[in-house]
């Protein structure tokens, strides 16, 4: 196999650098700067080679060209790329080494810094050192390392073969910079709430679950932060938000993986439209600053983040794109059925049910362009404000987008008996549509001490990147995706499968 051929020759390698006294995997480095760095600082004319400037590189070699008494290199690091020259007439002894360089390895390289005959700045060196003699093959710089499951395994094959997945976890960096900074700028104040909690709550989701043994207790990884940050309005912290991890125990697909990234935003005397000026208008500009356009093609589809965003009902986008009559019970339940779902399942939902199940399985499918979902049953948002005009109803949004869920607000619920009533309610539900696993009382007890009107807001990161980036995968926008575990052989033995011209040596 060519894998392990190409191994086992750089295993060889190996040994000849250390019986030659070369240590391959070497120390600190002082750096000239990063490699576009050195590259801008090339003068642009040179009449003396004499009066170059003298500069150290480091990076990975991802070219070799041998030319017997000349070595060409391409050094890459995260800024960019640079060609640097061994020549043995300048290297002396030391030129026999190049014979063990290999691609994948990092070196630095200290010379002249100089543009070479045909134009191309390059390091003419003087010396080179080995920083981390690689042992695996590279996949081919020109193909790329295609194999989808590997990527996602071996992310940092994926991040060394393909630029494009270089390129693009670096703008989700850009973005979640961008995300921070806008809300910064807008007065509020980042902050950190726990990730185990004794009770869990913000959402209706399984948890996972784990255990403290100095305190003999179980202890829930967080499916959301909500409860914790409305805590913080009652303490006088009136505009807060956490971008950080919340872990769900469900399923994984496209658009969920058990572990994401979320921000949660909660302002006081404020509500859920002032919410929704916030994201369209957070969104709009974070993509016309980092992508030049707020024009992004997802899936064939063009879709246009510029503000504003419609605000449909919920019932009128039942009524219009699913053609059911949301009064309706025995409608939606037909429809519901005729889309596969089991009748048994159907007939036990009621009212306030089936309009969430029409949704989601009907209408959120169809809904490309962003837009504001409004109105959905109280009874579904045990911690959001009730319609003044229709109590039946909440003052609550989700926005949906290419066909799935980016976000979901409310004007969040003040009042402390409601609250403590509808824990109540919600813990008698159980199981996976319950939002809170016990009435919780500290909760209620800092809603009693007086919480302000406020809006509050949370955001999918993940998908957020998915959108902005044009990924229909959740995995292609998450460094290290949750998989089924194997074993190392496995994980060989498919490796094995990539055709060898993908292996680049």
């Amino acid at each position: 196999m060519a894998g392990h051929r190409i191994r086992e020759e750089r295993l060889g390698k190996l040994a000849a650098l250390r019986e030659a006294g070369v240590e391959p995997y070497g120390e600190r480095v002082a750096t000239s700067g990063s490699i576009a760095e050195i590259v801008a600082s090339c003068p642009a004319e040179q009449e003396n080679p004499e009066q170059a400037p003298k500069v150290t590189a480091a990076g990975r070699v991802m070219a070799v060209r041998n030319m017997g008494k000349s070595t060409w290199l391409d050094l890459r690091d995260r800024s960019g790329k640079i060609q640097a020259n061994l020549l043995q007439k300048r290297l002396g002894d030391d030129y026999a080494l190049t014979k063990n360089l290999d691609l994948g390895d990092f070196i630095s390289v200290t010379g002249s810094l100089m543009k070479s005959r045909t134009g191309e700045v390059t390091i003419f060196a003087d010396s080179f050192a080995f920083l981390s003699k690689s042992l695996e093959p590279l996949p081919a710089k020109f193909k790329g390392l295609r194999d989808v499951e590997i990527r996602f395994r071996r992310r940092y094959l994926d991040l060394v073969a393909n630029e494009e997945s270089r390129e693009r976890f670096i703008l989700r960096s850009r973005i979640i910079s961008f995300i921070r900074s806008y809300l910064d700028g807008r007065g509020f104040l980042e902050v950190e709430t726990p990730m185990l909690q004794s009770i869990y709550g913000g959402a209706a989701a399984r948890p996972f679950i784990t255990h403290h043994n100095a305190l003999d207790m179980d202890l829930y990884l967080r499916i959301s932060p909500e409860t914790y940050l409305k805590r913080l309005l009652v303490g006088g912290l009136d505009r807060v938000y956490e971008l950080n991890r919340n872990f769900r125990n469900e399923g994984i697909d496209t658009s969920h993986n058990p572990e994401f990234t979320m921000i949660e935003l909660y302002q006081a005397y404020a509500d859920y439209t002032d919410m929704m000026e916030l994201l369209e208008n957070m969104v709009s500009e974070a993509a016309t600053t980092l992508l030049g356009t707020t024009k992004i093609v997802f899936e064939g589809n063009e879709i246009d983040v510029a503000a504003p965003w419609p605000r449909r009902r919920i019932t009128d986008l039942i009524r219009d794109v699913a053609k059911v009559d949301p009064t309706d019970d025995d409608a939606m339940r037909a429809a519901l059925v005729k889309l596969g779902m089991e009748k048994e399942k159907v007939a036990a939902l009621n009212h306030d049910y089936l309009i969430k199940e029409v949704m989601d399985e009907l209408v959120e499918p169809t809904l490309i362009q962003p837009t504001f979902v409004t109105h959905h049953p109280a009874s579904l948002n045990p911690l959001c404000k009730r319609n003044r005009d229709d109590p039946t109803l909440s003052d609550r949004f989700e926005v949906i987008v290419a066909g799935f869920e980016l976000s979901n607000a409310f004007s969040e619920l003040n009042d402390p008996l409601e609250q403590r009533a509808r824990f109540e309610a919600q813990v008698g539900v159980g199981g996976d549509e319950a939002c809170c696993n016990e009435v919780d009382d500290d909760y209620v007890s800092a809603l009693e001490v007086g919480m302000p009107p406020a809006g509050g807001m949370g955001i999918g990161i993940d998908r957020l990147i998915m959108l902005l980036t044009g990924q229909a995968s959740i995995r292609e926008v998450v460094l290290f995706p949750t998989l089924k575990q194997k074993t190392r052989e496995e994980i060989e033995a498919a490796m094995e499968e990539i055709d060898e011209g993908e292996l680049e040596e």
